[in-house]
């Protein structure tokens, strides 16, 4: 080893690095040491490079533009995986169990670990596991309360982006491209609205290969299989020996077996065993957009629970 290289090389994990500067930088890996932080959100970076890309999120600047389709990003890499997947369409890394294509080796990777039922990465609040880190992150947000995706227009945040883009969408946006040929509703995406159609011509695409049942949606086939034919895998508990047709289920079920209440809600001091629970109180007590509307006579309700129940009677009175 020559003098450079021992000048740049870590000591933790033996990586070279091509100079001082990119050495001091890796060692923050090891020590955790966060010098930059975000004056909006305080979520703190090892680099300077980093806190300048995140704080686009929350000013919404997207200085890289598709030449292709004028859509916009924040950083350079997302145009270039943008292009190289939906212009040029290479996905060229391939599941080898199923053969699906992904365009990135940790999407590969992410996705192997499904097949594995592999959750290696662990809550330390809940014990949930998850298949990625990303993954836990966003979850840990439901714990601590921490939303960083701020909406420009109202002010409102949100723990994940992709809400706040949906947000976006339905309360600050007219945008609706999708509508329904029967009743003229409008919806933002394809499959909201092949999902409505169904319900006036009921149709039943999803058919059981066993009997002559048929379904609108793939999850009742999924049951009707486990429930009727026994095909599929019972998630039983293992305090009350209660089965399930689904693994969320079955963790819905024994967070109430445990007795703890780690779902706190961020805009009072309710306290709920699982996500779903907390999701659910928040639309029904706190939020005051109604985002689920009856697809015969488009009366708003504010959870999904409440149309159902509201649709079964409307599909009454129009018999």
């Amino acid at each position: 080893m020559n003098i450079h290289e021992s000048q740049t090389k870590c000591v933790e994990c033996g990586r070279c690095c091509q100079n001082s500067r990119e050495l001091e930088v890796h060692k923050r890996s090891h020590s955790g040491e966060r010098p930059f932080e975000c004056a909006v959100c305080s979520k703190r970076f090892t680099q300077l490079g980093n806190l300048y890309r995140h704080c686009r999120m929350h000013v919404s600047a997207r200085p890289y533009g598709c030449h292709l389709c004028n859509k916009a990003f924040t950083q350079s890499t997302h145009l270039h995986r943008h292009t190289r997947v939906v212009h040029a369409g290479l996905r060229p890394y391939s599941c080898a169990q199923c053969n699906r294509t992904f365009s990135l080796p940790h999407h590969l990777r992410r996705h192997e670990a499904k097949h594995s039922n592999e959750r290696p990465y662990k809550c330390s609040l809940c014990d949930k596991g998850f298949f990625s880190s990303d993954c836990l992150k966003m979850h840990v947000r439901i714990h601590t309360g921490y939303k960083p995706h701020i909406c420009s227009a109202c002010g409102k945040g949100f723990s994940q982006s992709c809400e706040l883009s949906m947000h976006k969408l339905r309360v600050h946006s007219n945008r609706r491209p999708y509508h329904c040929p029967y009743c003229g509703k409008l919806f933002l995406r394809s499959a909201e609205l092949d999902r409505h159609v169904c319900i006036h011509t009921g149709a039943k695409p999803h058919s059981c290969r066993h009997c002559s049942s048929r379904f609108m949606w793939s999850h009742q086939l999924k049951r009707h299989l486990l429930k009727s034919h026994d095909e599929g895998t019972w998630f039983t508990c293992q305090v009350c020996a209660k089965k399930f047709w689904r693994a969320l289920e079955l963790r819905w079920h024994s967070a109430r077996h445990e007795g703890v209440k780690l779902y706190v809600c961020c805009e009072c001091p309710k306290r709920f065993y699982t996500g779903r629970d907390l999701k659910r109180h928040h639309q029904k007590v706190h939020l005051d957009v109604k985002r689920f509307g009856c697809g015969l006579c488009g009366s708003p309700y504010k959870t999904k629970r409440s149309v159902l129940h509201h649709f079964s009677r409307c599909t009454n009175r129009l018999r």
